[in-house]
């Protein structure tokens, strides 16, 4: 304990005393101004309300001499003239090997209705990610029992990927699975904006009673503040540090980061924050790469991390799409034609990428999987000719092979969601599919 206490030992000098008060002066919206309330960005508060209980905030920011704060549930209640109390300058977060299997809310406490667990250690919701030159290069392969990723779109331990889709593609059932075949020892999945009947379905029909034993759920949904939006994939973040510091291969499921940066969007527009594009303030765009950053492989362990990304209208080029495209070590694309097919898992090889897989996967398996991924091409390209039987066999021997292979490659990908696949008989099949070896 004293050893993860050692980072919070070095703020002491900047923690301010518990005495810092002030008063309610107005509210804005959701948002509550206080006077007399010098207390730093970030710390939290509580207000006094007559005859309830008093609410929890959190200072968000300052305007003209107004210390501007957002609070952890609705302001039912609040008046001018309420007193205002600094209770934190650096909150943090209760950690311990009894959190698996278990469900929290925002802010880490029990949100399953069992009896809070003994957790013996804490640690700071917001911490910095590794120093660069201090993450060792990512050379081993995580499974995720998923043949489609396993074998064409191959994930290292370490590595983050972006899982894209439009609403009702799968994105969730393709988490399930994940987590219930991954080799990983420990799942903390983060489940933000989401409607409140998708958690107990996610729990006991995707993850299972056997996936639940060694994942940490973290919950908050979409009639929660949007200050709990943001808190929860932080908590989910800093939990996933606290087991890859003790040595452990964390998986970090993130459903979704869109709802993240529509929460942000909530707080920077209400703290003063200037519009930018699609009304997402400067802050979104800052915190995005402050979050998946915190992912990867350090010298103690490793969190993989797939963040699920809702795009608007299948759009790929959507803002928040693209800005994290371009933070991620790849992406897998969720295409609404396949899952109207009845393909699933719906994902579009020709569309996805794994920026490690040729770092990752022996030579024959990339030889394998960049030859199944040109077929598919191939077929793409020509499928309007050979849907109305405009193309003639005979013709071109690249396109004949790709309509023979077409059936055994789609028979590859796709996989119920009760069939695990073992990433050696998987990486297997595709050699031999594609290469005639195994």
């Amino acid at each position: 304990m004293l050893r993860l206490m050692h980072p919070l030992a070095e703020h002491i000098q900047t923690i301010l005393p518990a005495r810092i008060t002030g008063t309610v002066v107005q509210t804005y919206g959701m948002t509550i101004a206080a006077a007399g309330f010098p207390a730093p960005v970030g710390s939290i508060a509580e207000i006094d309300r007559p005859d309830t209980k008093p609410l929890t905030a959190e200072v968000i920011g300052f305007k003209d001499d107004l210390t501007i704060l957002y609070p952890h549930s609705g302001i039912t209640g609040v008046r001018r003239g309420n007193r205002i109390r600094l209770t934190k300058t650096l909150p943090w977060l209760r950690v311990g090997e009894n959190l698996l299997g278990r469900i929290l809310n925002a802010e880490g406490k029990p949100a399953d209705g069992l009896p809070v667990p003994i957790l013996p250690d804490r640690i700071l919701y917001d911490n910095p990610p590794p120093a660069p030159a201090s993450r060792p290069r990512i050379n081993s392969i995580l499974s995720t029992g998923i043949r489609a990723i396993d074998g064409m779109l191959t994930c290292g331990s370490g590595q983050r990927l972006g899982i894209f889709a439009g609403s009702g593609v799968g994105k969730s059932v393709t988490l399930g699975m994940i987590a219930r075949y991954t080799d990983a020892e420990v799942i903390v999945i983060g489940l933000i904006g989401e409607r409140g009947r998708e958690l107990n379905d996610f729990i006991e029909r995707d993850l299972g009673a056997e996936g639940l034993k060694k994942s940490v759920v973290v919950v908050a949904t979409s009639d929660e503040p949007a200050l709990m939006r943001v808190r929860a994939p932080m908590t989910a973040m800093a939990i996933a540090e606290y087991f890859r510091d003790q040595g452990k291969n964390v998986l970090v499921m993130m459903d979704s980061l869109t709802r993240f940066a529509m929460a942000q969007r909530e707080i920077g527009l209400a703290a003063g924050e200037p519009p930018t594009t699609k009304g997402y303030p400067p802050s979104v765009f800052g915190m995005l790469p402050k979050l998946v950053e915190r992912a990867g492989r350090s010298a103690k362990g490793t969190i993989t991390a797939f963040f699920t990304v809702l795009v608007e209208g299948d759009d790929q080029s959507d803002i928040i799409g693209d800005t994290v495209r371009g933070l991620l070590d790849g992406h897998l694309w969720l295409s609404r034609k396949l899952s109207t097919r009845g393909h699933y898992p719906a994902v579009d090889p020709i569309d996805s990428i794994s920026r490690l897989l040729p770092d990752i996967c022996d030579a024959e398996h990339l030889k394998a999987a960049r030859a199944m991924r040109k077929l598919l091409g191939v077929y793409a390209d020509n499928e309007d000719l050979i849907s109305i039987g405009a193309y003639r066999s005979g013709s071109n021997p690249e396109i004949d092979h790709a309509i023979k292979m077409k059936p055994l490659i789609d028979q590859f990908l796709q996989q119920s969601v009760a069939e695990p696949a073992h990433l050696t008989e998987t990486v297997g099949r595709i050699k031999e599919l594609m290469l005639g070896t195994k």
